[in-house]
């Protein structure tokens, strides 16, 4: 079988077993190459010259669209606006969409097991115009209750907004269901895919989402580049998040014209490198397939997961089976802070998260007060995941409890 490993610089020339996927990927030697070759040879600003690498640039940059509305399953290229992350574009949505359609009294829906980037804009959007938040709460293993939802769903609710995995727990979430429920109340799902689109199929329409957000680095691609999927109804009723640059059409003293889809929300200088990257680690992953991909995944997740749960006194946060972690393993150690968690798997070579990786109400939610993450990705090993096994059996007699 191919080595991936092969394919990632920094993986070749690394003895750290990087198990932080879920914060970033690393990124394959084409997606290096095709942002140097742009900066190389194309380099020029997109839709601003009539000269040939001008002209070039602004081609590179529209194909790098199609090739994001193609792994999306967009029906348009007008329904992607490329943002700078996820986290941009899940503002984008809440001060565009919700501060102009969102009316006192409405209801604004967030699963309890958001990223804070999906909890703090709707938090605002709610402060400024009257509506009031509400949260689905998950069970103790991470599920949601459908019928739960259903029943928080009303004719009061406009906005339902949950990521398709959770970044803590690996949970995927049922967003086709979700987003059924939110259409036959006239709410729209707002579906935050950072966690879910580097492992797996994503088809907007199949899913119902009437937005979707996901980052190009934890996809193998560039920091600093995303991508906003909006429905073209939705996205045509909207105002403009940013003003300024290629996003108008004509400007008057008094006022302005804006440009058509997509641009109207690519205000400013755009980020072209960066889209032509996100546009080659797409054509990466597609030539791999998602079936090779989560077998890979899976393989390492269990091994992993399996080992851990034989281990005293190491507790798995979320569901009692491997199959329902999508590559995050998350856990305490009884007795031991995540930190100190961290700074020994540190020192002996293994990279991952602890904290409240960003999700604190969720943490609060299940009553523990931080957690340590291991997050994979398919060119991870069975030999990096028993680094982090062989690790972890020794911290509590390293913290002093004996063995």
């Amino acid at each position: 079988m191919r080595n991936y490993r092969n394919d990632f610089p920094l993986l070749r020339n690394t003895d750290l077993a990087y198990l932080d996927n879920a914060a970033t990927a690393q990124r394959p030697k084409c997606v290096l190459d095709a942002e140097r070759e742009f900066y190389e040879f194309h380099n020029a600003n997109p839709m601003r010259g009539l000269y040939s690498i001008s002209i070039e640039a602004t081609e590179m940059y529209e194909v790098a669209r199609e090739k994001v509305r193609k792994f999306l399953g967009a029906d348009s290229s007008e329904e992607i606006i490329f943002t700078r992350n996820t986290t941009e574009s899940l503002n984008l949505v809440a001060y565009s969409y919700g501060l102009t359609f969102v009316k006192p009294g409405d209801e604004v829906l967030v699963s309890i097991t958001e990223h804070h980037s999906d909890i703090l804009p709707w938090q605002m959007v709610c402060r400024q115009t009257g509506a009031v938040l509400r949260y689905i709460d998950c069970e103790k293993d991470g599920s949601i209750d459908l019928d739960k939802v259903e029943k928080l769903i009303t004719d009061k609710t406009k906005i339902v907004a949950i990521a398709q995995v959770s970044n803590v727990i690996g949970r995927e979430n049922p967003i086709k269901e979700i987003a059924a429920l939110a259409h036959k109340k006239g709410a729209v799902i707002v579906v935050d895919g950072a966690q879910s689109t580097p492992h797996m199929k994503v088809d907007v329409k199949a899913l119902g989402a009437d937005f979707f957000a996901f980052s190009g680095h934890k996809l193998f691609g560039p920091m600093g580049i995303g991508a906003l999927y909006g429905r073209k109804e939705l996205l045509d009723k909207m105002p403009p998040f940013l003003t300024g640059g290629e996003m108008i059409e004509t400007v008057t003293r008094d006022g302005a014209t804006y440009a058509e889809l997509p641009h109207k929300f690519e205000a400013g200088t755009v980020n072209a490198s960066g889209a032509v990257g996100l546009g080659a680690a797409i054509d990466y992953i597609t030539e791999i397939g998602f079936d090779t991909i989560e077998s890979l995944e899976h393989a390492v997740t269990k091994h992993a997961f399996d080992e851990m749960k034989q281990i005293p006194h190491v507790n798995i946060v979320g569901a009692p089976e491997a199959e329902n972690h999508k590559g995050i393993i998350t856990f305490t150690i009884d007795g031991v802070h995540p930190h100190d968690i961290s700074e020994i798997l540190a020192s002996d070579g293994v990279a991952i998260r602890a904290g409240h990786h960003c999700a604190e109400p969720l943490h609060i939610h299940l009553g523990i007060n931080a957690t340590v993450r291991a997050s994979l990705a398919f060119y991870n090993t069975c030999e990096e995941a028993d680094k982090l096994i062989n690790s972890i059996k020794t911290i509590r007699e390293r913290m002093g409890y004996g063995k």
